[in-house]
């Protein structure tokens, strides 16, 4: 108790932020900043000028470089990563041998071999992870999955997620490299995973196929004996963009809500991160399960060429 009888404060989680792109701007930075739980300790980026832009919209210090990197590190409790995966999953390690609870983006590597060294170095160091996959952390679609996985009987699924971000003439800020070389497979992949493997279970087999403009079409075989399939575009035309999932079974069809501002998916997703850091559970989307999404997608990607 303080001196004036009133409770003392929790103490706040402190985030070290690792990007500066339009992902860290519009969703990461101000959901650690707008949580209760949290506070932004500062933010390093590869650019100095963008690593201090960002930060100071938030009046926290900017670091770059290793050396910078090392000093955030040491100050922090927890990482919040917004960097390309192949960036993201070596600082990771790094993050996680420095004492730092993980939470990463998806997907947390495009190899397996590096996405298991990630899981492997939270696991060696005991601390918390979790991969944000935004429909298994939107409150509306997070109670959706649980339900669904919770009723059974399943028969088959389907999730399609298109998007326009190459589509001939398209300035999307999203646009990123990473995006373009790697395609839909990697980038959106990892959401229609995140619902299909709870609902249907682990994936057991898998069939893929290319299509128009790097457009990725699989056939998934599940645990449960259910089938499913997920068709991945970032050039679609943009009257054709959007996000379907739906399930077919017993019960007849369910298709899960909207799931809102990718904020408030984003917050959810930092308290799984505390609950883990608090309990020492882990939490189903941690990165042993980051680096299984990443080990499916990798088959699909042989596949595809």
């Amino acid at each position: 108790m303080s001196a004036d009888n009133s409770p003392t404060p929790p103490a706040r989680t402190r985030i070290a932020l690792l990007g500066t792109g339009p992902w860290a701007r519009s969703t990461h930075a101000p959901a650690i900043a707008a949580h209760p739980g949290a506070e932004l300790a500062g933010v390093w980026g590869r650019r100095a000028e963008a690593a201090a832009g960002l930060a100071g919209e938030y009046d926290v210090p900017a670091y770059t470089g290793e050396d910078g990197l090392g000093e955030l590190l040491a100050e922090a409790d927890a990482v919040a990563i917004a960097l390309p995966p192949d960036v993201q999953a070596p600082l990771a390690v790094r993050a996680a041998e420095a004492g730092c609870h993980l939470l990463l983006d998806k997907p947390v590597a495009t190899t397996p071999a590096a996405a298991r060294e990630v899981a492997a170095a939270a696991g060696a160091a005991r601390v918390a992870s979790v991969v944000f996959c935004t429909l298994r952390f939107a409150p509306p679609t997070a109670a959706w999955i649980a339900e669904q996985a919770g009723r059974g009987g399943w028969f088959t699924a389907r999730a399609q997620w298109l998007a326009p971000l190459f589509a001939p003439g398209s300035t999307h800020e999203y646009a990123s490299p990473w995006r373009k070389e790697k395609g839909a497979l990697w980038d959106v992949g990892p959401h229609a995973l995140s619902v299909l493997i709870p609902v249907l279970g682990d994936v057991t087999a898998v069939t893929a196929a290319p299509g128009p403009n790097g457009t990725a079409h699989l056939v998934l075989r599940h645990t449960s004996g259910a089938s499913s399939t997920a068709t991945l575009g970032l050039g679609a035309p943009p009257a054709a963009g959007g996000v379907e999932i739906a399930l077919y079974g017993e019960h007849g069809t369910a298709e899960p809500p909207r799931w809102g501002e990718s904020v408030l998916a984003y917050g959810a997703a930092l308290d799984a991160l505390l609950e883990a850091a608090r309990t020492g559970r882990p939490h189903p989307c941690d990165a042993a399960f980051g680096a299984r999404l990443t080990e499916i997608l990798a088959e699909a990607q042989t596949q595809l060429g």
